[in-house]
């Protein structure tokens, strides 16, 4: 039987699936995903990141002006307000109801926000939610309503609309890649299409498959052959022996591809004893080689579990640390690697990445340190693209719904302003994807103006004010504002270059900062006073009378 026959006979349960660097790869190689870099114009990538269980979004994003609310619903698991481990506040130059702390070890989100890549949309849910795992990631994966019941995901929707013809036009030259990879053991609802599911490959266990993707000629060596995963490899080898389109492929972009030397993508959590494993890393990091080897692969779907914190969720002893803070960890610095990793690339304006998470947890802690299923939640947005700030405002803990943070945001509304706004589907192919009703809802994510919003939003963040008086006779007041603690490195310089003297060289908190200099051993002339803080590195000029 031909190929194509026979993918178009193969039932998902009797699929297994590709190994890129001891990762399990799901593809969503023949059907929809496919045909979108076989006609798409442009080069955009979306990486979906899936928080499994459900993540406390009140101690990731902490409500500053309702602290004394936040702590006595859950006194036993807040995060404190102050200390070496106290919340990491995000941004002061909001209004009181907006600004938020984030947990303390979620620095790498606050420093992806502080340079203008990433957003924060708050109380993500959809209406009616039943607070069921299940459940709800299946509304999420099928783009629906809490009553709705559909055999088809959005996302497959979508492209089956865009791109018809499924499956006889690709693979083709033009698109030798899988569309959709989905790294894992399964293929999400959200990527099935309303005339049968996608075809893909899968498996229950990614041990087997280990280093495929290093061994020499993509073949398992023999001593694996005769394993049961061998034999299913073995299995995956037979059927792409006529074109090797996918296996020979990946293996092609997977060895062209690299990592930005510089950047170290974190393996572990530095808090914890036992050392708890950033899942989240490697598949970023996996993602982010694709792309730089030539990958048109268009959408990714990455997972890290463990989020269903019913006890447990912080130590007893520390309510700052634990499961939980791991997690958050695990999410923030492996974010801030693969932003960086796609800088160093040169990918950073063609990748956006948004979390999403079947629902929160309760605004009451339980009495096993832990919370219990919740409703809504925040999403996270990463990218050089995306608009930066918070989008909604803080929930308000005083009126709760059953003890739950009530919606602001329909999930489908990140979704829709991402496809439309982001990856520039039409408005007709958002009516055949069942999200025309939110075209009139979308979230302001994404700017036409990406650099100049970014660059205001980091100049209202991080800046050095014009000295006074100048000209300056004896003394003058240097002020600076930051947004985040940080090193700072105020320097005066003469017009040769030559450094005269450090004013400022040291660690410094968040606001403003005012000092007055006496300057009266300085000769007449022209000087330049230069800082040095973070994202924020400028000069002014003195003039010495």
């Amino acid at each position: 039987m031909k190929r194509r026959g026979f993918l178009k006979k193969i039932p998902i349960a009797a699929s297994a699936p590709m190994v890129l660097n001891g990762l399990p790869i799901g593809l969503l190689a023949k059907g929809q995903l496919q045909q979108v870099a076989a006609s798409s114009g442009n080069e955009k990538v979306l990486v979906l990141i899936q928080l499994h269980g459900g993540n406390d979004g009140l101690n990731a994003v902490i409500p500053i002006d309702q602290y004394a609310q936040y702590f006595n619903l859950r006194p036993n698991i807040a995060i404190p307000d102050n200390g070496s481990r106290g919340y990491i506040p995000l941004d002061s130059t909001l209004d009181i109801t907006d600004q938020v702390g984030l947990h303390p070890d979620m620095v790498g989100t606050k420093s992806l926000y502080d340079q203008g890549k990433a957003a924060i949309v708050q109380g993500v849910s959809y209406e009616n939610h039943n607070g069921s795992h299940f459940r709800s990631r299946d509304i999420m994966f099928m783009g629906g309503n809490y009553d709705d019941y559909f055999g088809s995901g959005w996302v497959g929707r979508y492209l089956d609309y865009r791109f018809p013809n499924y499956p006889d036009a690709y693979p083709s030259t033009e698109m030798p890649d899988p569309l959709g990879l989905e790294i894992g053991t399964t293929v999400s609802l959200a990527f099935h299409r309303d005339n049968g599911i996608p075809v893909a490959v899968a498996a229950n266990d990614p041990e087997g498959f280990f280093d495929l993707i290093n061994s020499t000629g993509g073949l398992p060596p023999d001593s694996v052959i005769d394993t049961h995963y061998g034999q299913e490899l073995q299995w995956i080898m037979d059927i792409e022996a006529n074109s090797n389109q996918y296996a020979d492929r990946l293996k092609e972009v997977f060895d062209n591809g690299r990592n930005t030397p510089s950047v170290t993508y974190p393996e572990t959590y530095p808090l914890a004893a036992s050392r708890l494993k950033n899942t989240l890393a490697p598949q970023l990091k996996l993602i982010a080689r694709m792309l730089s080897g030539g990958s048109k692969t268009k959408i990714f779907l990455a997972k890290i579990g463990g989020f269903d914190t019913h006890g447990g969720q912080v130590e007893s002893y520390d309510p700052t640390l634990g499961n939980h803070a791991a997690l958050l960890y695990h999410i923030s610095a492996a974010m801030e690697a693969f932003q960086n990793d796609l800088q160093g690339l040169g990918l950073e304006d063609r990748v956006v990445t948004t979390t999403f998470s079947e629902f929160g947890r309760r605004a009451a802690s339980n009495a096993s340190f832990g919370t219990d299923h919740g409703n809504a939640a925040p999403m996270f947005v990463f990218g050089k693209a995306v608009k930066p700030g918070i989008i909604g405002t803080n929930p308000d803990l005083l009126n709760l719904d059953g003890n739950n943070v009530t919606m602001q945001v329909d999930y489908r509304q990140v979704f829709t302003t991402i496809l439309s706004d982001f990856m520039e589907a039409s408005d007709e192919a958002m009516v055949r994807t069942l999200f025309d009703g939110f075209l009139d809802k979308k979230l302001d994510l994404f700017s036409k103006l990406v650099t100049s919003t970014r660059d205001d939003f980091i100049a209202k963040r991080f800046k050095l004010n014009s000295i006074y008086p100048n000209p300056v006779l004896d003394r003058t007041t240097f002020s600076y504002y930051i947004n985040t603690p940080l090193m700072v490195d105020l320097e005066l310089f003469d017009t040769g270059g030559r450094k005269i003297r450090s004013l400022v060289s040291g660690q410094q908190t968040i606001g403003e900062h005012r000092l007055t200099f006496d300057l009266s051993d300085l000769k007449p002339g022209t000087y330049i006073y230069r800082i040095k803080a973070g994202p924020l590195d400028t000069a002014k000029k003195l003039i010495k009378i």
